[in-house]
């Protein structure tokens, strides 16, 4: 072999491991890329922060948000000072007072939980079907719902652990004394994301008058975009 033919071989296997390491080096700046979603509603904007911990229901909420999937459905369920539901394909058409919340895309998300990501004011979580049809506790296809709850002092807390068996850290405790949420959701439903900004919204949304079901009486559509952070 010629020093030319060699020089060039050098040069190709060169390139080759430069590109490599590229693609390496992006694929793992991807994974840990933070991606946000603004839900728009009449009562003004949340922006919510999806968790990389839980990549089946991230990928899969993008995958909807991008598709235009949410776009023009209803948050069909509110509670107040409990949370506020939506997801439901058939809200989109639904009349006024029909019955919501059984509405799926014909297929679910195996469960993420992650003891670090809890219930606290603000969070996002996938709504699911019951123990008894679902002992797996696996996800709906687009259902989700955002956590406003109460605000718990320590005795409360204490209930829920003796009930559920299990103590909250130092720093649950914390939040849910001050920022407040639903600690008895914990485990049972994966938790996925949450508000970072219009946190406001949810207390306004939940808020609002409510017929049979839960669902309010004027429609709160939601509209939805993947924005850049």
């Amino acid at each position: 072999m010629t020093t030319k033919k060699v020089s060039f071989l050098f040069f190709f296997l060169f390139i080759s491991l430069f590109t490599f390491a590229q693609g390496v080096e992006k694929q793992k700046k991807g994974s840990d890329k933070v991606y946000y979603v603004k839900i728009e509603t009449s009562y003004g904007d949340m922006v919510v922060k999806l968790y990389n911990e839980t990549p089946l229901h991230r990928d899969n909420f993008i995958k909807l948000v991008k598709e235009g999937t949410y776009d023009g459905l209803l948050f069909h369920r509110v509670i107040n000072q409990f949370m506020i539901q939506g997801g439901d394909p058939k809200s989109r058409t639904a009349k006024p007072g029909q019955m919501l919340g059984d509405g799926e895309l014909g297929y679910t998300i195996p469960a993420e939980f992650v003891p670090g990501l809890y219930h606290k004011k603000g969070a996002l979580a996938a709504a699911r079907q019951g123990d008894e049809v679902n002992p797996q506790k696996a996800s709906s296809s687009c259902q989700f719902y955002i956590v406003q709850g109460t605000v718990w002092d320590a005795n409360r807390l204490k209930m829920v652990e003796q009930r559920m068996g299990k103590s909250f850290t130092p720093e649950q405790a914390e939040v849910y004394g001050t920022v407040g949420g639903t600690p008895f959701l914990d485990g049972d439903y994966t938790v996925f994301g949450e508000v970072v900004e219009g946190m406001e919204v949810i207390d306004k949304i939940a808020a609002v008058q409510c017929g049979p079901m839960d669902r309010p009486v004027e429609d709160v559509k939601m509209k939805m975009s993947v924005v850049e952070r």
